[in-house]
Formats: structure tokens, C-alpha cells, sequence
């Protein structure tokens, strides 16, 4: 009669293997999403100062002093040339990125601009003095923890809540957040 081999695996054997992997998951899980969020910050800073970017050269190139009220302006390029802002940020006044939604407005005490711009004709009620862009995590302690907003002032905010229609529009300093250095 032959003799069976015991080969293989015992059930318990296996679920210390499965604890193992479980406890190094549970270790690992929360650092990768402070990471992603971490990430996700970085790419709304990083939003910001292409906004600001594009509204400073608008400005100084063809804007006539002006400055844009929408992103989809900043993304319409003059004649013969290239957008002040990249597609992922111009498609629409109101964009979702990297866990982010980034919006810009005209300032509060904006005043229309009298000539068009670089842009097609018509465009004179959508240029202003001021602006101000925001960007609000789409699900704050997931998608990012913290706000982000700029100013015709060329400088970067950060704040713990949502700024979006207080004072830190145009061309006055905000009165919420601390400036990112």
C-alpha cells in the first residue's frame, strides 16, 4: 500500500498569512491616502498659479488692463496664437481636477472693461479689474483638506474652509487664509 504524502498548506497556516496581510494593510492604506491627497493639494496649488499666470500675461499682452472673469476666455487664444491656459483648465468656467474643483470669477468691485480684449468681439462684459479663483476639494478629508484661492493681488491663499464669495475677491488683501510662501 503506498503512503500518502502530506503536502500542502493547513487552514491555519493560512490565516496567519491572511493577518499578516491584512496588518500590513491596514499600515500601509492611510499613508497612501495622505499621499493621494498630499498629491492632490499639489495640483490645486499648482492650478492656482497657472491661473494666475495666464490672468498676468491676459493682462499685459492683449487684455488692455483687463483681466478675464472666466476660465473658458483665458483658454480662447488670440488669432494666430497659443491659449494663456491649458485645455484641463479652460474646457469650461468650472473645472474638476485632481480631486479639486477650480473656479474664477470676476472681482467684487470689478468695473466692465470698455474695449474686447484679444478675444472674439463681444467679449467686453466678460473682462474686468479684478478676479478671483478658487479651488475646493470635491470631498474635504479625502480628496484634500485644505482650500485654495488667488486674487488679482498675484498671490496664493490657503484657508481651512471654503472662501468662495468672501472677502478675498479683486483687488483687496483676503481677511480668511494665510498666503503660501
Amino acid at each position: 500500500m503506498r503512503r500518502r504524502l502530506d503536502s500542502g498548506f493547513t487552514l491555519i497556516e493560512l490565516l496567519i498569512v491572511v493577518a499578516v496581510i491584512g496588518i500590513i494593510a491596514a499600515i500601509a492604506i492611510p499613508g497612501l491616502l495622505r499621499a493621494r491627497m498630499s498629491g492632490n493639494e499639489a495640483s490645486a496649488v499648482a492650478s492656482m498659479r497657472s491661473i494666475l499666470s495666464a490672468q498676468q500675461t491676459y493682462n499685459a499682452s492683449c487684455g488692455n488692463g483687463y483681466y478675464a472673469s472666466q476660465l473658458t476666455i483665458l483658454g480662447n487664444p488670440p488669432a494666430n496664437s497659443v491659449p494663456f491656459l491649458s485645455p484641463d483648465l479652460s474646457r469650461a468656467d468650472t473645472v474638476d481636477k485632481s480631486g479639486y474643483r477650480v473656479t474664477m470669477t470676476e472681482g467684487s468691485e470689478a468695473t466692465s472693461s470698455p474695449a474686447n480684449g484679444c478675444n472674439a468681439s463681444g467679449l467686453a462684459a466678460n473682462l474686468f479689474t479684478s478676479y478671483y479663483a478658487t479651488a475646493d476639494p470635491l470631498a474635504q478629508g479625502l480628496s484634500g483638506s485644505r482650500f485654495f484661492y488667488t486674487n488679482t493681488l498675484a498671490t496664493i491663499y490657503q484657508a481651512d474652509t471654503s472662501v468662495f464669495g468672501a472677502s478675498t475677491v479683486g483687488n483687496a488683501a483676503p481677511t480668511v487664509g494665510t498666503p503660501i510662501q
